[in-house]
């Protein structure tokens, strides 16, 4: 059974940078795709960013192109996020999803979850 762990959040002033990880067990993950979604308080669920381990092919949330970068280490077996220029309205719950198969920005689409990591930016 896929199992996906995410750490890293915390809190952060305006401007820093943070690094979560997902650590993902359970499956053989050269054929998912791996994706960060997050959660404010009050608010849907939101597409992040996305990539096909093995294959390298990224997709970015409009609002997070040229800050955040997602990565994977496929020995590991690890997915990351860097997160750069990080200004309040970033501040959500984080969570590392995965799915078999092609990127997917749809909430939706992916079959497997983390329990979310907190990530709060002070102004």
């Amino acid at each position: 059974q896929v199992q996906l762990v995410e750490s890293g959040g915390g809190l952060v002033q305006a401007g820093g940078s943070l690094r979560l990880s997902c650590a993902a067990s359970g499956g053989t993950f050269s054929t998912y795709t791996m994706a960060w979604f997050r959660q404010a308080p009050g608010k849907d669920r939101e597409f992040v960013a996305a990539i096909r381990w093995g294959g390298g092919i990224t997709n970015y949330a409009d609002s997070v192109k040229g800050r955040f970068t997602i990565s994977t280490d496929n020995a590991k077996n690890t997915v990351y996020l860097q997160m750069n220029s990080l200004k309040p309205e970033d501040t959500a719950v984080y969570y590392c999803a995965a799915r078999i198969g092609s990127v997917y920005v749809n909430k939706a689409s992916y079959n497997y979850w983390g329990q979310g990591t907190q990530v709060t930016v002070s102004s």
